[in-house]
């Protein structure tokens, strides 16, 4: 874990004196608790987000691209993860780092579509 986030350390020495600076996984994971009052806001942002626009763009450049059924597959996984973990009605704290996800897999398979064509 000490790879995935930075360690707790003490910035100022002596014996009284203990502050310590939370790792980014964890101001993340703290962050995506607070959200759960916005649960209904985020499921619309990550359906709409995927459903009219990530995915329509994923498809029609994959298909421009010749239409690899990998690149396919992976785009609708991709959409297929998010509507899921919306329909399941899991806590924030696990939607939103799987929406992160999916936009970091829609992103990578229209760069792949897109060096297909080059």
């Amino acid at each position: 874990m000490q790879t995935i986030s930075k360690p707790f350390y003490n910035t100022t020495f002596g014996p009284s004196a203990t502050t310590t600076s939370p790792s980014l996984v964890s101001s993340f994971t703290t962050w995506c608790t607070l959200q759960e009052p916005n649960r209904f806001v985020w499921l619309g942002v990550t359906l709409t987000v995927h459903g009219c626009f990530l995915t329509p763009l994923a498809l029609y450049v994959i298909m421009m691209a010749g239409l690899n059924f990998v690149l396919f597959g992976m785009a609708i996984a991709a959409m297929g993860m998010v509507v899921v973990s919306q329909l399941a009605a899991l806590p924030t704290k696990y939607t939103i780092p799987v929406f992160l996800l999916s936009l970091l897999i829609d992103a990578a398979v229209i760069i792949a579509a897109i060096t297909q064509l080059i």
